[in-house]
């Protein structure tokens, strides 16, 4: 995907102060305007600068833009979202690939004219936390970084350290709400409020579904056949699960009310899946062999259609 020089689009140098930035869009935009310019290209044009304007012209998607820049790959990754935007007299434009693979497909037309800068501004950040935290609970410090624009009106990114209290039975996609945490409106002015989208790292035994677990159970072919008792981890400890005689791979097992804590709490579910050892011995061998001659009829594929 080509990199989009939104700087060079408004004739600009990336050091532009904010002031800058409007003005220079406002000087192109009346040239090209569609329903003015008698430029060929004035509506491809036009759009081009109200993008460029939009990613610009809002403190967090311009430091979120600058870091993309500054990569060697120039690969866009942005790992905080955008605050309260205000009115938008370009409602509804279609933005590049480019555009949206950065900013996110949610972003609202361009954002010509931010909320007077008195007004407090939330601010939006992700957060990963572990399942045992949301499990149990916690006080976890946080590291996130938020765009602040100093005197010449530049744009750069600071890192914030701030204690975050994880309540126990938090699930993936809420959102936990610090007042008072967000961007000010102006120097000494008081704050908006940060807004932390909870999502879960990945775990070494555990699936995420709602406030279920679910959990990869390999059991021997005999314990399949035969039924057996397991012990299986579960986010409270180590519990006894009994596997009834003749399942097979796919069987879910439930483990009532040992999921994420809530009211009702949820499940933890056992997926059995069925591990073959190796006829990797003469005696492993004449096993499997002893196993064939007594289910000389047993076919499992015989649920298979002829095609």
């Amino acid at each position: 995907m080509e990199f989009k020089d939104y700087y060079a689009t408004l004739g600009l140098q990336s050091t532009a102060t904010q002031d800058e930035i409007k003005r220079a869009y406002r000087k192109l935009a009346r040239k090209f305007h569609p329903d003015v310019s008698k430029e060929a290209d004035a509506e491809a044009r036009f759009k081009e600068l109200a993008e460029a304007y939009e990613a610009l012209n809002d403190p967090e998607r311009r430091a979120a833009y600058d870091e993309a820049r500054a990569r060697p790959q120039r690969a866009p990754m942005p790992d905080f979202g955008g605050g309260d935007h205000g009115f938008d007299p370009s409602e509804g434009m279609n933005h590049s690939d480019f555009f949206e693979s950065l900013f996110g497909k949610s972003v609202r037309g361009a954002s010509f004219q931010r909320r007077a800068r008195a007004t407090p501004q939330d601010h939006h950040a992700r957060i990963l936390i572990d399942l045992e935290d949301a499990y149990h609970g916690a006080r976890r410090n946080i590291s996130l970084r938020v765009p602040v624009v100093d005197a010449q009106g530049q744009v750069t990114l600071q890192a914030r350290q701030l204690e975050v209290n994880i309540p126990k039975g938090v699930r993936e996609g809420q959102h936990l709400r610090l007042a008072g945490q967000g961007l000010a409106g102006e120097p000494g002015g008081p704050a908006g409020d940060l807004y932390l989208e909870v999502g879960f790292k990945p775990h070494a035994h555990y699936r995420v579904d709602g406030r279920d677990l679910y959990l990869d159970l390999p059991i021997a072919p005999w314990e399949a056949a035969l039924g057996a008792t397991a012990t299986v981890p579960t986010p409270g400890g180590p519990v006894q699960l009994t596997v009834p005689a003749g399942s097979s791979s796919g069987r879910k097992l439930r483990l009532k009310g040992r999921g994420l804590p809530g009211d009702p709490p949820g499940n933890l579910y056992a997926v059995v899946g069925i591990t073959v050892p190796p006829a990797d011995t003469p005696a492993s061998t004449q096993a499997y062999e002893a196993l064939a001659r007594t289910f000389p009829h047993f076919n499992p594929r015989s649920v298979l259609k002829a095609g």
